[in-house]
């Protein structure tokens, strides 16, 4: 018999990339002043409002979503998304304290921010793993009603911006929307679950 091990090096270098995917696409929407969707955006938000960082704000947002993980998917799920939801929340301020922009304009920040938020998502998604907060909920959705991950994810986006009007300018709303198109549209276009596998049959005798 032979034991395999709880995660793959292909995984961890998946999920690895995930993770430092998507903290270069925060920290490129932090260096601009704007904000994104789902539960980062969220996070975003309270950041630039509450003296707290990013880092520990996500992490806090995202536990509600990890104890839904916990109790309606898999724990092998749960437990790299909790890898995941970590290692953004130190990789983001670690990158936001060693990268500085001499100058960013605002809609370039936004198109990196949303492609490279998307690739990560999309890497954490193919091993298995998820940033956490909102993308464990749009998963589940998927699974049982077939309406794609990123759509459901655009609609919740929604809510966030109108939130965020009461918190950024104008310009920096409109920017940001527009990095969240390009992630959603990201994860939309290039993210499918696979098929589910039909049950096993006993062969006939």
């Amino acid at each position: 018999m032979t034991l395999r091990p709880p995660v793959t090096i292909y995984d961890l270098q998946g999920i690895a990339f995930g993770i430092l995917l998507t903290s270069l696409g925060v920290t490129f929407l932090k260096a601009a002043a704007l904000t994104t969707g789902q539960t980062a955006g969220a996070a975003v938000l309270l950041s630039y409002v509450l003296p707290l960082d990013f880092g520990l704000v996500f992490l806090l947002v995202s536990l509600p979503f990890l104890l839904l993980s916990w109790r309606h998917r898999s724990r092998s799920f749960t437990l790299r998304t909790v890898a995941a939801v970590l290692g953004i929340s130190v990789t983001s301020a670690l990158l936001g304290r060693w990268i500085e922009f001499a100058a960013l304009p605002p809609l370039l920040a936004a198109i990196l921010a949303g492609s490279c938020c998307g690739v990560g998502l999309l890497a954490l998604f193919r091993h298995n793993a998820s940033a956490g907060g909102l993308g464990v909920l749009a998963l589940m959705v998927e699974e049982r009603t077939g309406f794609r991950t990123g759509w459901f994810q655009m609609c919740f986006d929604a809510l966030v911006f109108l939130v965020a009007l009461a918190v950024l300018p104008l310009d920096r709303v409109i920017y940001s929307l527009i990095g969240a198109v390009v992630l959603n549209a990201v994860i939309g276009w290039n993210f499918k679950l696979p098929p589910s596998r039909p049950p096993e049959t006993a062969p006939d005798a």
